[in-house]
């Protein structure tokens, strides 16, 4: 006796809407994995601006800083700018909520 084994295609077995389904499902699941990339990156960089704007102060200057941290001046600004605005973001709400 022989047996057969056959090999079915998912894809086929699958309607259109269950296809159309289940490419949905891997792309959301593709969007919230960036979604929390993405955050993890602004969380990462906030933290490298405080850091970088801590150095600036311990070595007096960007120059200084740029030179030690082995960083461009252009992006020792960056940093610098990204760290003002966390701060006037920060102070926002609660100069809202003194004023309210």
């Amino acid at each position: 006796m022989i047996l057969g084994m056959t090999v079915q295609n998912v894809d086929k077995t699958l309607s259109r809407k269950q296809r159309l389904q289940e490419k949905q499902r891997r792309q959301l699941s593709v969007v919230d994995t960036v979604d929390k990339a993405e955050g993890k990156v602004r969380k990462a960089e906030a933290e490298l601006a405080v850091a970088v704007t801590e150095a600036v102060q311990v070595f007096g200057d960007e120059q200084s800083a740029s030179e030690a941290l082995d960083m461009s001046v252009e992006a020792i600004r960056r940093f610098l700018h990204m760290a003002r605005n966390e701060a006037a973001d920060a102070d926002t709400p609660a100069e809202a909520a003194a004023k309210s």
